[in-house]
């Protein structure tokens, strides 16, 4: 351990990479430690990997020269954009479309499709470019604090730093070894992703499908996203998606008799909602799915996250200068919180309205309506971009 850096960032992902840049654009010491070996996974990659860019996380890339570096908007067709009658979004899978938005005085675009593989390999070349290290196959296995820096275990590893941040997801050992109390509410449904081979696939419609048990989207043939309410059983037993279990979902919730031939990629996901209740403990702070997690519904996690490294980044910096205000670096937790919390709230409101009750449908059937309206829809589309709204 010969090495001390300003910043220790736990977790390579599109948020940790996105810090690191602004850090070393700041010209700190950082050095980024990821668990996985080889970034290229199937489930980064389109279809699965397609997430949508809000306004202010275009407005961020394009600030820092990376933007024209994201193809994949220019690869896949933008959902018509410029047509009236495309949709524009969903909100809990109810559709809204751009002819009734009122997106006057909104930024162009006011939103983007990228991949999350492209995502991070950008971030990567920018890291790398401005001096980062990025060491991989390194997972931290526990974390040291005191007044003027922490210690990073990694295996038989260990690594110095003056401040620690954990952007390693969801499961997150830096929030867990740094002490912070992650407060909120328990799933109600277990989420597949899955690539199959399906010997009957005339069975299943296209697109989004509401039944009586559930909902499933299959975005291309053979690529699926599937909602079963099971409290989230079989996301929390952590065990893999086997052929027979996809089929068994599959057939539950589309109510057909599906024949899975081949499994090729899947993995599970929950609405699992929570939230740290401090951003910062010490000289340890938490961006991204480290700090709040929740349900994928309307791609707001990526840019929540993005946001986090956006407002951290440039106050740690100051901090590390030396010539921070007092109080400073406890504005991240205080203007991020509030925003995290929201989207939380946002995540959970569309599972109030996807549950297979009587209820909830009549919930639905009044949100249909109210997204066909010019105020419904301009409100959602707004809050899904990332748009304040109109007063």
């Amino acid at each position: 351990m010969d090495t001390t850096y300003d910043v220790i960032i736990s977790g390579a992902g599109p948020v940790g990479l996105f810090l690191a840049c602004e850090l070393a654009s700041a010209e700190c010491s950082v050095l980024v430690l990821e668990q996985a070996e080889d970034p290229h996974s199937p489930l980064k990659q389109m279809p699965f990997g397609l997430r949508g860019l809000s306004a202010p996380t275009i407005a961020a890339f394009e600030r820092r020269g990376l933007l024209d570096q994201l193809e994949t908007s220019k690869r896949v067709k933008q959902a018509g954009s410029h047509v009236a009658s495309a949709q524009a979004g969903h909100f809990a899978g109810l559709p809204f479309f751009y002819g009734d938005i009122d997106s006057a005085g909104w930024p162009s675009p006011a939103s983007l499709l990228s991949e999350m593989a492209e995502t991070e390999a950008v971030l990567t070349r920018r890291a790398l470019s401005l001096g980062v290290e990025i060491v991989r196959g390194v997972a931290v296995s526990g974390v040291e604090q005191d007044a003027h820096g922490v210690l990073v275990q990694a295996g038989e590893r260990a690594f110095a730093s003056r401040w620690l941040v954990g952007c390693d997801g969801a499961r997150s050992v830096v929030r867990k070894a740094g002490g912070f109390e992650f407060a909120g509410t328990e799933p109600e449904f277990t989420g597949y992703t899955m690539q199959v081979d399906i010997a009957d696939a005339e069975r299943l419609q296209p697109g989004r499908v509401m039944t009586p048990a559930g909902m499933y989207v299959q975005s291309q043939p053979g690529y699926f996203a599937v909602q079963d309410f099971d409290g989230g059983a079989f996301h929390q037993t952590g065990q893999p998606v086997t052929l027979a279990q996809a089929q068994a979902v599959l057939r539950r919730i589309s109510q057909t008799e599906v024949t899975i031939t081949a499994l090729h990629a899947a993995t599970t996901w929950s609405d699992r909602a929570r939230q740290v209740t401090s951003y910062r403990n010490g000289r340890i702070l938490l961006a991204g799915d480290a700090a709040h997690i929740h349900s994928p519904l309307g791609g707001q996690g990526l840019n929540l996250g993005i946001g986090d490294a956006v407002d951290l980044g440039w106050k740690l910096a100051v901090t590390l200068r030396g010539d921070a205000p007092e109080g400073l670096l406890d504005t991240y937790h205080a203007e991020r919180h509030p925003i995290g919390a929201q989207v939380l709230d946002w995540s959970r409101a569309q599972v109030a309205i996807m549950r297979p009750t009587p209820e909830a449908r009549a919930l639905r059937a009044i949100f249909g309506d109210l997204l066909k309206t010019r105020d419904g829809a301009t409100y959602i589309a707004g809050r899904v971009w990332g748009i304040a709204a109109k007063d």
